[in-house]
C-alpha cells in the first residue's frame, strides 16, 4: 500500500499556499498574519477585491462597491455543507450586533441549486446572498469551492482584511468585524 505521507504534505502545502489570499504580493507571511487558520492583513498591506457583482438569490443584481464606505463580510456557503449549516446561526447573530456600526454582509452560494439555496436561507439569515453556482466569486477570490465555509471580511475601503477558511463562531468573527469596522478608512472619509 503506497504511504499517504507525501499526499497530506502536498495538500498541508497547498492549504499553506492558498490561505495567504488577499495579502499583497512580495512575503505575504511576513505581511499577513496567520492565526489558526485565520489570515489578517494590517492595512497597509491589504489588497484590493475583485469586482463581487451578481445576481441575488431573491432577485435582482447586487454589486458590493455599492457598499464601500462599509465593512463588508462575505461568507461563502452551500446548502450541501454542513459546517454552513452549523455557522449560520452565529453569522446572522455577528450580522445583528454589528450592523448598526457600519457593517454589512452578504452571502455567496456556490455549486447549489436556486431552489435548495433559498430553501437554505429561509428562516435562518436576514441578509441577503448572491446566487454563484459557477464558484465564480470564490475562484476570483482564491476559494476552491471544496473549502467552504469561507469568509472574507472587507475593509471600509474594499480591500481584503480578513479570510476565514473555516466555520466561524460569533466569539471569534464578532471581535475581528468589529476590530476592521473600528479602523478609520484610507480614504479618510467614512
Amino acid at each position: 500500500m503506497p504511504s499517504r505521507r507525501p499526499i497530506a504534505a502536498l495538500l498541508a502545502a497547498v492549504t499553506a499556499v492558498t490561505a495567504l489570499v488577499g495579502c499583497s504580493s512580495g512575503s505575504e507571511e511576513s505581511r499577513c498574519a496567520n492565526n489558526g487558520g485565520i489570515i489578517e492583513c494590517a492595512p497597509d498591506q491589504r489588497s484590493a477585491a475583485p469586482k463581487i457583482a451578481g445576481e441575488l438569490l431573491t432577485g435582482g443584481n447586487y454589486d458590493v462597491s455599492q457598499a464601500r464606505g462599509q465593512v463588508v463580510v462575505l461568507n461563502f456557503w452551500g446548502s450541501w455543507c454542513a459546517p454552513c449549516r452549523a455557522e449560520a446561526d452565529d453569522l446572522e447573530a455577528t450580522y445583528q450586533a454589528t450592523k448598526g456600526s457600519g457593517v454589512t454582509f452578504l452571502g455567496v452560494n456556490v455549486q447549489d441549486s436556486k431552489d435548495k439555496a433559498v430553501a437554505f436561507e429561509e428562516g435562518r439569515v436576514t441578509y441577503p446572498s448572491l446566487f454563484d453556482p459557477a464558484s465564480r466569486l470564490a475562484l476570483a477570490l482564491d476559494i476552491p469551492p471544496n473549502t467552504i465555509p469561507a469568509t472574507v471580511v472587507l475593509d471600509r475601503d474594499g480591500r481584503i482584511a480578513t479570510v476565514v477558511r473555516a466555520a466561524v463562531k460569533q466569539d471569534g468573527l464578532q471581535p475581528i468585524v468589529e476590530r476592521i469596522a473600528a479602523e478609520q478608512p484610507a480614504s479618510g472619509s467614512r
